[in-house]
């Protein structure tokens, strides 16, 4: 047992990563958290922004489901839990409803992982809403918003041109994704990035080595061969 504001988006979809054909989620009633933080509203619009992924990727929301219920009232939680199995029973296994096939599957789902750490970023102010009046939970996360998020997945990309290996973006990086040394072009393990900006924002302006791409993918990394940078040496005058 957690706090449902312990929820995250990363823990949902892995759930249906490792093939679970619906997830249930089960927290304290709103407005009434034993905590200061309200974790339960954060967890309810996780649930929120994770439908519309869903949908996003082809995966019935119907699959995902929140319920608020207090410790004392188990006849509710049992009633819930069983009408939310008979729900998903009827879906059917994961992807059998919706017409995918298991390596599609599972390479959507994967691929919608990778961009959660952005994906929070983007809808960072979203997620700290709390919303009371229940017809509002449609309104959060709009269908058009979370596809043209998708659409227009940012990336940086270090100009080998331009990267004077400071290591400004590598010191500043929270997830160790830049890769460089002294005198050495600095490259992004785009695998490693979680589309935070940090680096764009810190690389120092007269440099302006890194760019912002929208919408495409970064070109591929200068290969390790190649990084070295070559300093003119200075002449006496």
């Amino acid at each position: 047992m957690m706090c449902s504001g312990r929820v995250d988006l990363s823990f949902i979809f892995r759930a249906f990563q490792n093939g679970m054909d619906g997830v249930f989620i089960g927290g304290c009633h709103l407005n009434e958290c034993n905590y200061i933080t309200h974790g339960n509203y954060h967890a309810l619009n996780v649930v929120l922004l994770a439908k519309r992924v869903m949908q996003h990727i082809g995966i019935n929301p119907d699959r995902l489901n929140i319920e608020f219920m207090s410790g004392a009232e188990a006849n509710l939680f049992v009633e819930v839990v069983n009408r939310f199995v008979d729900k998903v029973k009827k879906l059917g296994p994961l992807g059998s409803t919706e017409g995918i096939d298991q390596n599609e599957l599972r390479k959507r789902v994967s691929e919608v992982s990778k961009l959660i750490p952005y994906i929070k970023i983007v809808n960072q102010e979203k997620l700290a809403s709390r919303l009371t009046d229940p017809t509002d939970y449609e309104k959060l996360f709009t269908q058009d918003e979370i596809d043209a998020l998708f659409k227009e997945v940012v990336s940086y990309y270090i100009d080998p041109a331009k990267c004077q290996a400071c290591s400004t973006c590598l010191k500043r990086c929270p997830v160790v994704a830049i890769e460089g040394g002294k005198l050495q072009v600095h490259v992004i393990d785009q695998d490693k990035c979680i589309k935070c900006g940090t680096c764009f924002e810190v690389c120092p302006p007269k440099f302006g080595a890194v760019t912002k791409i929208v919408g495409g993918p970064a070109p591929p990394p200068l290969p390790l061969e190649k990084r070295a940078i070559l300093r003119k040496a200075k002449t006496a005058s």
